[in-house]
C-alpha cells in the first residue's frame, strides 16, 4: 500500500498527537490553521503537521481525512467536507452517538470512498501513553487506518463492520469514566463543606481503584469540562434512544457547565475547582 497523505480536522491535544503518530506511516499529515487558535498552531508545529491555507486545499491533497474535534462540531464539519465532494477515506473519531455517526456517513457516502467509525479511548499518545483507536466499518477501509498506526503509540482494534459500533463503545465508556470523575468532585465538595473531606479520602483510599482517592483529577476535570459536557450529552442521547434514563448524564453535563470558564486551565487548583463548582 502506498503511503497516504492524511488530513487532520482539527488538531486539539488528542488530534495533534494522534496525527503525529499517523505521520509515521504517511507521506505527510496536513492541517488547516485558518480560524484555529494560537494554541492549536503551536501544537501542530510541535507535532510536525504541515499547514495548508484552506480546507478545500487540504481535501484536494489528502486521500485520508481524520476528524477529531469537539462533538458538537462533528456533523457540521462532515457536512462541510461533503460539500467539497471529498473522494477519499473519512475517519470520524469523535465522541458522538451512533445516530449522528450514521448521518455523517449519509452526508459523505455520495463522494467518499468509505466512511470509518472511530472512537479513541485513553489519553493522548504522548509521554509513554498508548490509547486505543476502536474502529468499525468496511474491512478494507479499516485496514488502511490500521496501517497508518502500525508500530506507533496508537493501538487499533476492529469491532466489526457496523457503523456506530465504535462510537457506541466510546460513549459507553465515557458515560462511566467521565461521570465518575464528576461524582468525585460533588462528593468531595459536599464533604469539604462539613469539614470531613480528608476522612472521605481516607475511606476511599482503603478501597482499590477508587476515583475518590484521586482528588487531583478534580482540577483536571474542571479544565476539560468544556469538552466533556457535550460528550456526556451525546451519551445521554444514546441512553434515551435505548429506552434507558438519560437524566444522570444530562445532570453531569449541567454540572460540568459550571466549569466552562476554566477551559484548559493547567494552573487550576483543587480549591479553585471546588469553589467554582459551588457557584451557580
Amino acid at each position: 500500500m502506498d503511503q497516504p497523505t492524511v488530513g487532520i480536522l482539527h488538531p486539539g491535544s488528542m488530534g495533534a498527537a494522534v496525527a503525529a503518530c499517523a505521520a509515521t506511516n504517511a507521506a505527510t499529515v496536513l492541517w488547516c490553521p485558518a480560524g484555529r487558535s494560537p494554541a492549536s498552531i503551536v501544537r501542530a508545529e510541535r507535532h510536525g503537521l504541515q499547514p495548508v491555507a484552506t480546507l478545500p486545499e487540504l481535501l484536494d491533497q489528502a486521500d485520508t481525512v481524520i476528524s477529531l474535534c469537539p462533538p458538537a462540531a462533528a456533523e457540521d464539519l462532515a457536512a462541510e467536507v461533503a460539500s467539497h465532494g471529498f473522494g477519499g477515506w473519512y475517519v470520524d473519531a469523535n465522541a458522538i452517538n451512533p445516530e449522528r455517526m450514521l448521518r455523517i456517513k449519509a452526508l459523505l457516502t455520495p463522494s467518499a470512498k468509505a466512511v470509518i467509525d472511530g472512537g479513541v479511548v485513553g489519553s493522548p499518545p504522548v509521554g509513554g501513553k498508548s490509547p486505543t483507536l476502536y474502529l468499525s466499518g468496511p474491512a478494507a477501509a479499516i485496514e488502511r487506518v490500521e496501517a497508518l498506526f502500525t508500530g506507533t503509540a496508537v493501538r487499533t482494534k476492529t469491532l466489526g463492520s457496523e457503523i456506530g459500533q465504535a462510537s457506541a463503545l466510546k460513549l459507553a465508556y465515557a458515560s462511566f469514566q467521565k461521570t465518575s470523575r464528576v461524582l468525585v468532585a460533588l462528593a468531595t465538595g459536599l464533604a469539604r463543606q462539613h469539614g470531613v473531606d480528608q476522612e472521605l479520602i481516607t475511606i476511599a483510599s482503603q478501597r482499590s481503584d477508587s476515583y475518590l482517592a484521586e482528588t487531583e483529577y478534580i482540577a483536571k476535570t474542571a479544565a476539560r469540562a468544556w469538552r466533556w459536557g457535550p460528550e456526556l450529552e451525546e451519551a445521554a442521547d444514546m441512553l434515551e434512544a435505548a429506552g434507558l434514563p438519560p437524566e444522570m448524564l444530562r445532570a453531569a453535563a449541567a454540572t460540568l457547565a459550571r466549569w466552562d470558564d476554566a477551559k484548559d486551565d493547567g494552573e487550576l487548583t483543587l480549591t479553585d475547582a471546588l469553589n467554582r463548582l459551588a457557584q451557580p
